[in-house]
């Protein structure tokens, strides 16, 4: 299948390319492990992202209560590491519909958008379990990347600029996800580069949501800042980085 169409989109988007230099790193079957780990918890960090933007800006306080025991589960098992964590029990209970405790315009389509990138990411982290079990590749806490940090050092600190900013930050993440999948998808073994493939749609989706909420709530041109925070994307994906994470910059020792 040809899936030009569905990045071309993405590949504009984004001020470039994966490098080479980061490919040859992490197609290396010694750093599966490590990818398939960083991946998974990335899937939980964009959850608990789109959580956070909905608790803060529009849910009522049982709403934000509720939606946070949905990520409990999977926090459980990262940061707690709980190994009795029931995901498929948990995936069943995401269900409660979000009150919005306020009447701004674009209330509605924030909760719509995020609670659906919320039940996908989280689904898409169990499925990666899945694999790293059938592996047997046990789960072990590794550090963070300096992308995202990286990222968020753009944000304006005053509403709703703050709002716009984080959006488009989570549009390049998302972005960026979409376009490694397929990236490194061909050098993958059968199994993992179905999975890859299976998550670009979603994936630009995401992308294209926290850009169309951006525009929406912004009330001004938000060009000049999707310009700004794609230029220090690029940036943090193009420069020399002392780990390999799946949204991590050039390795070092390859620079």
């Amino acid at each position: 299948m040809n899936y030009a169409p569905l990045l071309e989109p993405i590949w504009r988007f984004l001020h470039c390319r994966t490098p080479e230099a980061w490919l040859l790193e992490a197609r290396k079957p010694e750093n599966l492990t490590l990818l398939l780990t960083d991946h998974m918890v990335c899937e939980l960090k964009a959850a608990q992202t789109a959580t956070w933007l909905i608790r803060k800006y529009v849910a009522d306080k049982p709403s934000g209560e509720a939606i946070l025991a949905w990520l409990k589960p999977y926090e459980d098992f990262i940061y707690r590491e709980d190994r009795d964590s029931n995901f498929i029990n948990a995936h069943k209970n995401l269900t409660k519909s979000i009150i919005v405790r306020n009447e701004l315009p674009w209330a509605d389509d924030l909760v719509e958008k995020m609670v659906l990138l919320i039940k996908e990411e989280l689904h898409h982290f169990y499925q990666v379990w899945e694999i790293m079990q059938a592996r047997h590749i046990p789960y072990q806490k590794i550090t963070a990347s300096r992308y995202a940090k990286g990222l968020l050092r753009e944000v304006t600190t005053h509403e709703p600029d703050t709002l716009v900013d984080k959006l488009i930050c989570g549009a390049y993440i998302e972005a960026r996800s979409c376009e490694r999948f397929a990236s490194l998808a061909p050098y993958l073994d059968a199994e993992l580069e179905k999975f890859y493939i299976s998550l670009l749609r979603s994936e630009a989706r995401h992308y294209q949501d926290y850009l169309t909420l951006a525009a929406q709530i912004s009330p001004k041109d938000i060009a000049p800042r999707v310009k700004r925070i794609g230029e220090t994307e690029a940036r943090l994906i193009s420069e020399p980085d002392g780990e390999l994470r799946f949204h991590s910059g050039v390795p070092a020792w390859a620079a």
